[in-house]
C-alpha cells in the first residue's frame, strides 16, 4: 500500500465524498477514484459502498481506516523528525483556532510569528473547539488554540494560556436591566426569561449548563449558536440574555450583577503527545508561551 492511496482513502472516508476528497487533495475526481481502486485491488476487497450519491465505509473499510490514520501519522512524524534536524523553520503548520480566539486573542501573535518566520506556510482552520480536539487526535491538525475541554485527555498535551470571565449580559432595554437596577439578580430570576446560548454539547455551553443544573435549574434556551459574535448580536437586540466573554461587553449590552461565583472558561493550546512536532510548531508554542508570561 502506498501513502498516496491511503491519503485518498482517508480523505474520502472523512468527507464521505469523492468530489470533496478531490478538492481537499488538490486532485481530479478520476484521480481519487483510481487511487481508491488501486488500494481496493491491493487489499482484495471493496472499501466503500456506493449507493447513489451516498458513500459509506464497508466493514473492511472501517477496519482499515484507523490503521491508515496511524500509518500516515507515522510517515508524517518521520518527515518532520528528518526536517527538524536542519533546524530550519519552514514548511506547513496546520493550526486550528476557534472564531473568538482567532478574532480577539491571536491576531497580534500571528502577525509577529509570520514576520519572524516568513518561510512557514500557515494553514489556519477556524473550527469549533470540539472539532479541533478531534483534528489533533486524528492527526489532521498539528496543533490547536481553542477553548479547553473540562477533562484531560491522555493522548493530548494541553496548556492553559488565558482565562475568559463569562459575564451575564442582556440588551440595555431588556426587562432584566431594570430589574438589576433594584439589586443583585439570582439564577432563578434569570430563568424567568429566555436566553441565547452556545450549543449544549460545546465546552462553553456545558460549562454554563452545569452552573444552573447544580442548583436544580434548567436554562430556558430559545436559540443556540456556537459563534459568540452572533450570540452578542442576538443578545443586544433583545432576543434573550446570555453569557459572553468580558472583552465582548460594550455599550450595546448591560452586564448583570448575579448572585453566583464567577464563571471562567480556560483557553489554550493542545498538541498530540505521540507526535513529532515540526520546528514551525515548536516556534509557535514559544510565541504562545511568551505571550502568556507577558
Amino acid at each position: 500500500m502506498d501513502t498516496q492511496s491511503l491519503q485518498a482513502f482517508k480523505a474520502v472516508a472523512d468527507t464521505q465524498s469523492f468530489s470533496r476528497a478531490a478538492e481537499q487533495l488538490h486532485l481530479t475526481q478520476p484521480a481519487v477514484s483510481k487511487r481508491i481502486a488501486t488500494l481496493e485491488s491491493q487489499v482484495g476487497t471493496r472499501l466503500f459502498d456506493r449507493i447513489g450519491r451516498r458513500i459509506a465505509l464497508t466493514e473492511a473499510g472501517s477496519v482499515l481506516l484507523p490503521q491508515a490514520r496511524r500509518i500516515l501519522m507515522t510517515v508524517e512524524d518521520s518527515r518532520r523528525a528528518l526536517a527538524n534536524l536542519s533546524g530550519h523553520v519552514g514548511g506547513r503548520l496546520t493550526l486550528a483556532t476557534s472564531h473568538h480566539i482567532g478574532l480577539h486573542r491571536l491576531p497580534p501573535l500571528l502577525k509577529q510569528y509570520t514576520q519572524r518566520h516568513p518561510e512557514v506556510e500557515l494553514d489556519l482552520h477556524f473550527l469549533d473547539s470540539e472539532q479541533a480536539y478531534q483534528g489533533v487526535l486524528d492527526g489532521t491538525l498539528e496543533m490547536a488554540v481553542v477553548t479547553l475541554a473540562p477533562h484531560p485527555h491522555e493522548q493530548l498535551h494541553v496548556v492553559e494560556l488565558w482565562r475568559d470571565r463569562l459575564c451575564f449580559a442582556c440588551a440595555i432595554d431588556h426587562p432584566l436591566t431594570h430589574q438589576a437596577s433594584q439589586g443583585k439578580l439570582s439564577l432563578t430570576d434569570l430563568c424567568e426569561y429566555n436566553c441565547v446560548m452556545p450549543g449544549a454539547k460545546t465546552f462553553t455551553g456545558s460549562l454554563i449548563a452545569q452552573r444552573f443544573s447544580a442548583v436544580g435549574l434548567q436554562l430556558p434556551v430559545s436559540m443556540t449558536t456556537n459563534y459568540l459574535e452572533t450570540l452578542k448580536m442576538m443578545c443586544s437586540v433583545g432576543l434573550g440574555w446570555s453569557l459572553l466573554p468580558e472583552k465582548m461587553i460594550d455599550s450595546e449590552l448591560t452586564e448583570l450583577d448575579v448572585d453566583t461565583t464567577p464563571i471562567y472558561r480556560p483557553l489554550g493550546y493542545l498538541v498530540h503527545t505521540n507526535r513529532t512536532l515540526s520546528n514551525a510548531a515548536r516556534r509557535m508554542i514559544e510565541e504562545l508561551e511568551s505571550n502568556r508570561r507577558a
